[in-house]
């Protein structure tokens, strides 16, 4: 077994939440997610649909996206409780890569697509998988066709501090490295969990802790 940077590791069956941490500290949306396998680097998680999760909202109480891009990366922004809506996700979370891959399935267990959250992997602590969320995605089709998401967020973003280019570039960079894997159709496009059914006896993953997800 090879342990994390920071030393620990999940057995199956148990819960840690996924965290998106903001870069200007604190902890913004947090996903509650049940562990299938951890060997310390590639963590794969559940998270089904109705999971009680925290969302951020704008200080004013308005969605993310109803603020226009040049104000969306610039506004305060609060927590709201909220569930997970729409689909069930598998979810591969590698300490090492500026990126995790979702599995979307539908209400009746069939795979749907895969998406490529990029994202900065932020460490480890004892109930939670810390990552900052890159804001530009890929989307990959069942049939390996694959789009760029949020390009237009991605840019307002960087315009707004919230990431340099550099920074940016790099996670493009990753974006375009799982995108030449989903055309080579290799792994985690090679069809891997794609069949994957939940035990039909797991309860949903308990709501977020307050003092993992401190005001």
């Amino acid at each position: 077994m090879t342990e994390s940077r920071d030393g620990r590791v999940w057995a199956p069956g148990e819960r840690v939440l996924y965290r998106f941490v903001r870069p200007t500290g604190g902890v913004g949306t947090v996903h509650p997610m049940r562990v299938l396998s951890d060997d310390g680097r590639w963590l794969l998680g559940w998270v089904p649909e109705g999971t009680p999760i925290v969302v951020s909202r704008l200080a004013d109480g308005r969605d993310l996206r109803e603020a226009p891009l040049a104000e969306r990366f610039r506004l305060p922004r609060t927590r709201v409780p909220g569930r997970w809506r729409g689909c069930s996700t598998l979810r591969l979370v590698d300490e090492q890569a500026w990126s995790s891959v979702w599995w979307f399935f539908g209400p009746g267990g069939n795979f749907l697509s895969w998406y490529v959250n990029l994202e900065l992997p932020r460490g480890r602590t004892p109930s939670t998988v810390d990552r900052m969320d890159g804001v530009l995605d890929v989307h990959v089709g069942p049939d390996r066709t694959w789009q760029w998401k949020d390009e237009d967020e991605a840019a307002a973003a960087v315009d707004a501090g919230r990431f340099d280019a550099a920074r940016m570039a790099g996670l493009r960079a990753e974006g375009e490295r799982m995108i030449a894997l989903a055309e080579a159709g290799r792994f985690p496009f090679d069809g891997t969990w794609c069949d994957f059914r939940p035990d039909p006896a797991w309860p949903l993953p308990g709501p977020p802790d307050d003092d993992v997800v401190p005001p």
